[in-house]
C-alpha cells in the first residue's frame, strides 16, 4: 500500500512514516496543498487538516475519490462537517497514534466501494475478498480467526514472494507484540491445515513465509 501524508508538522510526519514503515507500509510525506497536488497517485491519502499554503479542505476537493483520512485538531467539528460533505472517509484528532492511524486505514479499505487494494486477491484456486474478508479455496469458503485471515492477506499481496518474519509479526500482531516465539509458527501450522494443503504456504528456514499454489 501507498500512503501520502500531507502534514505541515514533523513532529507529526516524522514518527508516523517511521511507524507506518514498521507495518510495511510505505508513506510520501508532502509539508504543503500544493505538493500533495503534484504528488503520484496514492492509495490513500493522510490530511492534516491545517496546511501553510492551501486549506486541507480544499485539497480533499481535488483529490477526487480517493480514500482519505483526515487529521484535525481537537473537537475541530467544522472540518469534520465539512470533512464530511466532500467525502473525506474518516477522522483523527491530533496527536495520533500509529496503531490508530493503522486501524482506521483497514476499517476505510473495507468499506464497500472505497479499497486501499485491490477487492480480491487471488492465488491460483484460492481467492481472498478483502471487502468481506472471506477466503475461498475452489470456491469453497474457508472458515479462519482473525490473525490467520490478516496473515493470509499478507501473504497474498505478492504470492510467490518471501515475507520475512520481522514484517509479518509487525503488521499482523503490532510492532510491540512481545507474545510467545512460536505464535507465528503455530499460526502458519493452523492455516495450512484450513486452507487443506500444507504446500500453499512454504517456510523458507531463517527469512521468513510465502504463498504459493499447490502443484
Amino acid at each position: 500500500m501507498r500512503v501520502l501524508l500531507v502534514a505541515h508538522d514533523e513532529s507529526i510526519a516524522e514518527p508516523l512514516v517511521g511507524g507506518l514503515a514498521d507495518y510495511g507500509i510505505v508513506a510520501e510525506h508532502v509539508t504543503t496543498g500544493a505538493a500533495a497536488l503534484a504528488a503520484r497517485p496514492a492509495d490513500l491519502v493522510l490530511l492534516d487538516a491545517g496546511l501553510p499554503d492551501l486549506d486541507g479542505l480544499d485539497v480533499r476537493r481535488r483529490t477526487g475519490d480517493t480514500p482519505l483520512i483526515m487529521l484535525t485538531a481537537p473537537g475541530d467539528d467544522a472540518h469534520r462537517i465539512l470533512g464530511t460533505a466532500l467525502g473525506a472517509d474518516d477522522y483523527l484528532p491530533k496527536p495520533v497514534s500509529v496503531r490508530d492511524v493503522v486501524d482506521r486505514m483497514r476499517a476505510v479499505g473495507g468499506r464497500p466501494g472505497r479499497s486501499t487494494a485491490t477487492p480480491v486477491r487471488a492465488c491460483g484456486p484460492l481467492t481472498i475478498d478483502l471487502g468481506t474478508r472471506e477466503v475461498r479455496v475452489h470456491k469453497i469458503p474457508v472458515s479462519l480467526s482473525p490473525k490467520e485471515y490478516d496473515l493470509l492477506a499478507l501473504l497474498a499481496e505478492a504470492p510467490g514472494a518471501v515475507v520475512d518474519r520481522r514484517r509479518i509479526l509487525q503488521t499482523v500482531w503490532g510492532p510491540e507484540f512481545a507474545g510467545p516465539g512460536r505464535t507465528l509458527d503455530f499460526h502458519v501450522a493452523s492455516l495450512r491445515r484450513k486452507l487443506g494443503d500444507p504446500a500453499w504456504i512454504e517456510n523458507r528456514r531463517g527469512v521468513g513465509f510465502r504463498l504459493t499454489a499447490p502443484a
